[in-house]
């Protein structure tokens, strides 16, 4: 049995979707529909994992850096206590390190090579339907994220959803691997702007992250996740050049979605 855990957030949603008409395949969420699994990364005891072979574990990322530690601990503990076959993680790629989210990431990394499971690691890129949210046009057409002269080597969600299916189906050949999957062409301000008829006109960290603050839209723990996405683009680390081995292409069979029509179509 495969079970695929953090099905309530984007990715994982797309992930069960396309495994929605297979009888091996059990969802696990926080708040399960008919046919589904509780599983709360919370609450140890909903923490069952008797009978499933492969289990797929979406990153619990939403929250501090405790939080998410101490939740991908218990999952992998309670995975390594029922006996699971093979747990495929979702991470984040390599060249993210400067982002303030990634300590959860290679700490949940480090515990998995430390474990005695089949493991394998699935280091996303930041998605372009992300970079939407997060360097959008204003009313009039203008993109003012603080992406200076940078770029990012965006990935759309639903090709991450397809290598997540394609590993999670038949793990044995992934045991022990860790693959870097980001995107093969890097989007800078002008290259969004101009996707969408409109104009790039960078604005400043600072004034961003009084934007944010004053908003109330984000959780205090988010406001620096987003700021040190903008400078690590904004700084060129991020543009996909530091990663020497992507294997989207090589994952998916084929050549990965465009990125930037995925920007342009989520902003639309």
């Amino acid at each position: 049995m495969l079970m695929i855990t953090g099905a309530t957030g984007a990715l994982g949603k797309l992930v069960a979707a396309r495994l929605a008409d297979r009888d091996d395949v059990v969802v696990g969420t926080r708040a399960p529909a008919p046919g589904q699994r509780r599983v709360d990364f919370d609450d140890p005891s909903s923490l069952d994992f008797t009978g499933v072979d492969t289990l797929l574990v979406i990153s619990a990322g939403a929250a501090e850096d405790d939080v998410v530690a101490a939740r991908h601990e218990a999952v992998i503990s309670a995975a390594e206590k029922a006996g699971v076959g093979h747990l495929v993680y979702t991470s984040l790629s390599g060249d993210g390190d400067h982002l303030t989210y990634a300590l959860a990431h290679r700490w949940t990394e480090r515990r998995l090579r430390r474990s005695p499971l089949n493991w394998t690691v699935l280091r996303n890129g930041l998605y372009a339907e992300f970079l939407a949210a997060i360097a959008a046009p204003g009313p009039d057409g203008t993109v003012a994220a603080p992406l200076g002269d940078g770029r990012l080597a965006a990935v759309a969600r639903e090709d991450l959803a397809d290598v997540a299916v394609r590993v999670a189906t038949d793990p044995a050949p992934h045991a022990g691997r860790t693959y870097e999957l980001v995107g093969e062409q890097a989007l800078g301000g002008a290259d969004l702007a101009a996707a969408v008829e409109g104009r790039y006109e960078p604005g400043t960290l600072a004034a961003t992250r009084e934007a944010v603050t004053a908003s109330g839209d984000a959780l205090p723990f988010q406001v620096p996740m987003l700021l040190s996405t903008y400078s690590a683009i904004a700084g060129g680390f991020l543009d996909g050049t530091s990663v020497t081995d992507n294997q989207l292409r090589a994952l998916l069979g084929r050549a990965p979605r465009p990125a930037i029509e995925v920007y342009a179509a989520t902003v639309r």
